[in-house]
């Protein structure tokens, strides 16, 4: 059983760890994720219309 004293100070690591982990997914893994889609969606139409032709008639 964990004594009163190992409760109250893990209570700031996990909540500095869960503010370190929202900096990194705000600042850094949801912007990379970002451009990465949107990246590998245009080469997917890139290499649709390499291989299809272009849109239109």
């Amino acid at each position: 059983m964990a004594s009163d004293y190992e409760a109250v100070t893990s209570q700031p690591q996990s909540k500095r760890f869960e503010t370190v982990a929202f900096i990194f997914l705000t600042l850094v893994l949801f912007p990379v994720l970002a451009i990465v889609f949107v990246g590998g969606f245009g080469f997917i139409v890139w290499m649709q219309q390499l291989v299809f032709g272009p849109p239109g008639v």
